[in-house]
Protein backbone atom coordinates (compact mmCIF):
# COMPACT_ATOMS: atom_id res chain seq x y z
CA UNK A 1 0.00 0.00 0.00
CA UNK A 2 1.17 3.48 -0.81
CA UNK A 3 0.00 6.65 0.91
CA UNK A 4 0.55 10.32 0.09
CA UNK A 5 0.39 12.74 3.02
CA UNK A 6 -1.73 15.81 2.26
CA UNK A 7 -1.90 17.67 5.59
CA UNK A 8 -0.58 17.12 9.07
CA UNK A 9 -1.83 18.82 12.22
CA UNK A 10 -2.25 18.47 15.96
CA UNK A 11 -5.20 18.12 18.29
CA UNK A 12 -4.67 19.26 21.87
CA UNK A 13 -7.50 17.47 23.70
CA UNK A 14 -6.99 14.55 23.70
CA UNK A 15 -3.46 14.97 22.29
CA UNK A 16 -3.07 13.43 18.85
CA UNK A 17 -1.36 13.98 15.51
CA UNK A 18 -3.97 14.19 12.75
CA UNK A 19 -2.88 13.17 9.25
CA UNK A 20 -4.92 13.73 6.10
CA UNK A 21 -3.64 11.38 3.43
CA UNK A 22 -4.55 9.96 0.06
CA UNK A 23 -4.57 6.25 -0.63
CA UNK A 24 -2.75 6.18 -3.97
CA UNK A 25 -4.22 2.84 -5.10
CA UNK A 26 -7.85 3.95 -4.69
CA UNK A 27 -7.46 7.74 -4.89
CA UNK A 28 -9.55 8.26 -1.72
CA UNK A 29 -8.68 10.85 0.91
CA UNK A 30 -8.69 9.64 4.50
CA UNK A 31 -7.90 10.93 7.97
CA UNK A 32 -5.74 9.14 10.52
CA UNK A 33 -5.57 10.06 14.19
CA UNK A 34 -2.37 9.02 15.98
CA UNK A 35 -2.73 9.43 19.76
CA UNK A 36 0.17 10.92 21.69
CA UNK A 37 0.88 9.01 24.86
CA UNK A 38 3.49 9.50 27.58
CA UNK A 39 4.31 13.06 26.51
CA UNK A 40 4.71 15.79 29.12
CA UNK A 41 5.89 19.37 29.18
CA UNK A 42 9.37 18.05 30.04
CA UNK A 43 9.64 15.63 27.08
CA UNK A 44 12.12 15.97 24.22
CA UNK A 45 10.20 16.96 21.08
CA UNK A 46 12.73 15.69 18.53
CA UNK A 47 12.93 12.30 20.24
CA UNK A 48 9.13 12.01 20.42
CA UNK A 49 8.83 12.89 16.71
CA UNK A 50 11.44 10.28 15.82
CA UNK A 51 9.64 7.63 17.88
CA UNK A 52 6.32 8.39 16.20
CA UNK A 53 7.87 8.28 12.74
CA UNK A 54 9.48 4.89 13.48
CA UNK A 55 6.38 3.41 15.12
CA UNK A 56 5.40 0.31 13.07
CA UNK A 57 1.69 1.24 13.20
CA UNK A 58 2.23 4.69 11.69
CA UNK A 59 5.46 4.30 9.72
CA UNK A 60 3.89 3.75 6.31
CA UNK A 61 1.62 6.79 6.70
CA UNK A 62 4.40 9.14 7.85
CA UNK A 63 6.98 8.29 5.16
CA UNK A 64 6.37 11.58 3.31
CA UNK A 65 6.13 13.74 6.45
CA UNK A 66 9.40 15.38 7.48
CA UNK A 67 10.71 14.84 11.01
CA UNK A 68 11.00 18.63 11.41
CA UNK A 69 7.28 19.05 10.79
CA UNK A 70 6.46 16.43 13.41
CA UNK A 71 8.88 18.10 15.82
CA UNK A 72 7.13 21.45 15.28
CA UNK A 73 3.79 19.85 16.10
CA UNK A 74 5.25 18.40 19.31
CA UNK A 75 6.65 21.84 20.20
CA UNK A 76 3.14 23.27 19.81
CA UNK A 77 1.78 20.57 22.11
CA UNK A 78 4.54 21.22 24.64
CA UNK A 79 3.69 24.93 24.61
CA UNK A 80 0.02 24.08 25.17
CA UNK A 81 0.95 21.87 28.12
CA UNK A 82 3.02 24.76 29.54
CA UNK A 83 -0.03 27.05 29.34
CA UNK A 84 1.07 29.13 26.33
CA UNK A 85 -1.46 30.13 23.72
CA UNK A 86 -1.03 29.09 20.10
CA UNK A 87 0.33 32.44 18.87
CA UNK A 88 3.11 32.50 21.48
CA UNK A 89 4.12 28.93 20.58
CA UNK A 90 4.14 29.70 16.86
CA UNK A 91 6.23 32.84 17.44
CA UNK A 92 8.72 30.77 19.47
CA UNK A 93 9.03 28.27 16.61
CA UNK A 94 9.59 31.07 14.08
CA UNK A 95 12.22 32.64 16.33
CA UNK A 96 14.04 29.33 16.75
CA UNK A 97 14.02 28.62 13.00
CA UNK A 98 15.40 31.96 11.86
CA UNK A 99 19.00 33.08 12.03
CA UNK A 100 20.21 36.27 13.65
CA UNK A 101 23.21 37.55 11.64
CA UNK A 102 24.54 39.35 14.73
CA UNK A 103 24.51 36.22 16.91
CA UNK A 104 27.92 34.94 18.00
CA UNK A 105 27.91 31.23 17.11
CA UNK A 106 31.14 30.68 19.06
CA UNK A 107 29.24 31.11 22.32
CA UNK A 108 26.63 28.40 21.61
CA UNK A 109 26.71 24.88 23.00
CA UNK A 110 27.01 21.91 20.63
CA UNK A 111 23.28 21.19 20.42
CA UNK A 112 22.32 24.79 19.61
CA UNK A 113 25.18 25.09 17.11
CA UNK A 114 24.05 21.92 15.34
CA UNK A 115 20.52 23.36 15.16
CA UNK A 116 21.80 26.63 13.63
CA UNK A 117 23.94 24.71 11.11
CA UNK A 118 20.93 22.63 10.13
CA UNK A 119 18.94 25.81 9.50
CA UNK A 120 21.82 27.15 7.37
CA UNK A 121 21.98 23.91 5.36
CA UNK A 122 18.23 24.00 4.70
CA UNK A 123 18.42 27.63 3.59
CA UNK A 124 21.38 26.85 1.32
CA UNK A 125 19.55 23.93 -0.32
CA UNK A 126 16.45 26.07 -0.81
CA UNK A 127 18.40 28.86 -2.56
CA UNK A 128 20.86 26.70 -4.49
CA UNK A 129 20.74 26.81 -8.28
CA UNK A 130 20.62 23.35 -9.83
CA UNK A 131 21.46 22.31 -13.38
CA UNK A 132 17.79 21.76 -14.16
CA UNK A 133 16.70 25.25 -13.11
CA UNK A 134 15.66 27.50 -16.03
CA UNK A 135 17.88 30.40 -14.92
CA UNK A 136 20.96 28.23 -14.31
CA UNK A 137 24.19 29.55 -15.89
CA UNK A 138 27.44 27.64 -15.94
CA UNK A 139 30.73 29.36 -15.00
CA UNK A 140 29.44 32.82 -14.15
CA UNK A 141 32.15 35.47 -13.69
CA UNK A 142 31.32 38.61 -11.71
CA UNK A 143 33.43 41.75 -11.31
CA UNK A 144 32.75 43.36 -7.97
CA UNK A 145 32.91 47.17 -7.80
CA UNK A 146 35.66 48.70 -5.71
CA UNK A 147 34.59 51.46 -3.33
CA UNK A 148 38.03 52.97 -3.03
CA UNK A 149 41.71 52.39 -3.59
CA UNK A 150 43.02 48.89 -3.07
CA UNK A 151 44.79 48.60 0.25
CA UNK A 152 47.86 46.45 0.41
CA UNK A 153 48.33 43.94 3.17
CA UNK A 154 51.48 42.63 4.80
CA UNK A 155 50.62 39.21 3.46
CA UNK A 156 50.77 40.46 -0.11
CA UNK A 157 54.35 41.65 0.13
CA UNK A 158 57.11 39.32 -0.86
CA UNK A 159 59.62 38.46 1.82
CA UNK A 160 63.17 37.23 1.73
CA UNK A 161 62.40 34.03 3.61
CA UNK A 162 60.06 32.45 1.09
CA UNK A 163 59.71 28.72 1.15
Amino acid sequence: MSYKALKCGIRFKPPAIILLYEDVSTGKSRQRSMPIRNFSKFSDCSRAAEQLKNNPRHKQYLENVSPKQLERLYILLKGHLNGENLQVSLEGIRRDETLDPEEDLNKLDDKELAKRKSIMDDLFEKNRKKKDDPDFEYNVEVDFPQDGPIESCGWDEESENEF
